[in-house]
């Protein structure tokens, strides 16, 4: 007995799928890349820590947001991908190398959302000016980041994160000398 394949009559659900992935597309994170050097030693990632100068700005142009006036003119140091920043960019920066710079456009549900911000509307889209000075390998737990966070104001600062090297390189260095220690002492024993 052989079959017909028949194709089904579109339903409601169907076309529900169909409107809810367009919705989803227009959810999308647009990056575009301005300029990238051209060697790119290490590409960033979630649990990166990143340097970066960013501007925010509306779609009509205006801006919002200046890391270069914002906190004496210094670039953010952050965390990729664990919510440092808003979601936007810690998917728009991921594969970043240091050098490059990106336009990444970010829709309200992954910016600011129903509620907005400060300057920033509900429901805006909002467009970042990116560009990333380091990409260097970060704390890869919360607890870490949480010890360097010493003011734990939820961002990194770059004193926090060269205080936390220079404490990592001294415990390092005792940690050397105790074990140098205890091998002269196992190997004077051996001689008594």
């Amino acid at each position: 007995m052989s079959e017909k394949c028949v194709a089904p009559n579109p339903t409601v659900l169907d076309l529900w799928a169909v409107l809810a992935t367009a919705d989803e597309l227009l959810k999308e994170v647009k990056t575009e890349v301005v300029s990238k050097p051209e060697q790119c030693t290490q590409k960033s990632k979630k649990g990166d820590l990143i340097n970066a100068h960013y501007d925010g700005y509306l779609l009509d142009g205006s801006q919002f947001y200046c890391s270069r006036t914002d906190k004496a003119g210094h670039p953010q140091w952050f965390v990729l991908g664990v919510g440092q920043v808003i979601k936007g960019l810690d998917i728009g920066m991921m594969d970043m190398c240091a050098g490059e710079k990106r336009k990444i456009t970010v829709p309200s549900d992954l910016a600011f959302g129903k509620n907005g911000k400060g300057p920033v509307p509900p429901n805006a889209t909002v467009v970042f000016e990116v560009e990333v000075l380091s990409v260097s390998r970060g704390p890869r737990s919360m607890e870490a980041f949480t010890l360097i966070d010493l003011d734990q104001d939820r961002s990194l600062t770059k004193a926090e994160v060269t205080t936390t090297q220079s404490e990592v390189i001294q415990i390092g260095k005792k940690g050397l000398e105790r074990e140098a220690n205890k091998r002269v002492k196992k190997c004077f024993l051996k001689y008594k």
